[in-house]
């Protein structure tokens, strides 16, 4: 696995995660989705003083959707430190609604170096999605 992202998407995941608002957890997270058109959307984590707030991931997806895409070809994350900044596991079924078999997952560090990359079936194993549902038409 190489360790380098691109560095506009590197550039633009750290603009983004600058725009976060997390004044109680001092922990600023940025993301950025890429549909299967290939188009781009980004997110930052919306604190609010309830504790009740909107992951980064969330917000790129609620972007994603909201553009009127439903396919996730990627997912980048990048957080404040040297640590992984993995997915919630709210954004894991997240992602898992809107993932193919072949999503990527993309964690990266504060700098933008590749941590570690996964699958939403290693991130989410065994999950419930919209199969899962007898009215559901496949």
């Amino acid at each position: 696995m190489s360790d380098t992202v691109d560095p506009a998407i590197v550039g633009a995941l750290i603009a983004v995660r600058g725009n976060a608002y997390a004044p109680y957890s001092e922990h600023p997270v940025g993301a950025m989705v890429e549909s299967a058109s290939g188009a781009r959307f980004f997110g930052a984590n919306v604190e609010v003083a309830h504790y009740k707030g909107l992951c980064a991931e969330a917000s790129a997806i609620a972007a994603m959707i909201s553009a009127g895409e439903r396919r996730l070809h990627a997912v980048y994350v990048i957080g404040p430190g040297a640590h992984r900044c993995t997915p919630c596991g709210d954004c894991r079924q997240r992602i898992r609604e809107f993932a193919g078999a072949d999503t990527q997952i993309y964690v990266l560090d504060a700098e933008g170096k590749l941590l570690k990359r996964y699958t939403i079936d290693e991130l989410l194993p065994d999950a419930f999605g919209p199969e899962n549902l007898s009215h559901w038409n496949l």
